[in-house]
């Protein structure tokens, strides 16, 4: 082995050194295809919950109102928590294989970055929702686009190619907050359809044995 590449050795080394020390890099491809497969799950009952509202004609009921908000926020919890266990077991996997910690400062701070997004975009979601049946449909468009802010904000301490899928979450809030009807639909594609196609391409380039 020549002087030169030792030393072009040594430079991708602590390029790699310094990428670990700045990115938390443990983030399981196949944890993204299974929240996708929750969220498309959870999709389903939910639009069958909403279809039941909307059939029984209890758009002005607040009994019914609240009941069905419930019922959706249910759903919604069980899929997050479901995708949260998920992602913590297979992310720590991951991290104790490359030799990582799963709670480092890295992690801590792509932790921080993601929730004011996320925290922010919850209590607007709640807001609309005390506003009644006029701004119900704006919920699903409001969850896209803020999750999708927090993957933009938190891209630069993990993964870059989350960004990506930010950029298209809010894309698709955006366009489904001109398409009230299918807000559920537009639902399903951001959070399973384009979980299940970001995870696997994660998956491939970086979860597979080579």
């Amino acid at each position: 082995m020549t002087e030169n590449q030792e030393q072009l050795e040594a430079l991708q080394d602590i390029r790699q050194m310094m990428k670990q020390s700045t990115r938390f890099l443990s983030l399981s491809g196949l944890s993204g295809i299974l929240a996708g497969i929750y969220a498309l799950i959870g999709a389903y009952f939910g639009h069958k919950v909403v279809y039941e509202y909307l059939v029984n004609d209890a758009r002005y009921d607040q009994d019914v109102y609240f009941d069905t908000i419930l019922k959706c926020f249910i759903i919604c919890a069980v899929v997050l928590a479901a995708s949260l266990i998920t992602a913590f077991i297979m992310s720590s996997r991951k991290a104790r294989k490359n030799g990582q910690t799963m709670f480092d400062h890295t992690a801590i701070r792509l932790l921080i970055n993601m929730l004011i997004p996320l925290v922010a975009g919850g209590i607007f979601c709640i807001a609309l929702l005390l506003h009644g049946f006029s701004a119900l449909a704006f919920v699903c468009p409001s969850m896209l686009i803020f999750y999708g802010l927090a993957l933009v904000n938190g891209s630069k301490y993990t993964i870059h190619d989350i960004r990506y899928l930010g950029c298209l979450e809010v894309l698709l809030g955006l366009i489904s907050s001109f398409y009230i009807s299918h807000v559920i639909l537009f639902w399903a594609i951001g959070f399973g359809g384009l979980h299940i196609i970001y995870g696997a391409i994660m998956w491939y380039k970086y979860d597979r044995v080579k």
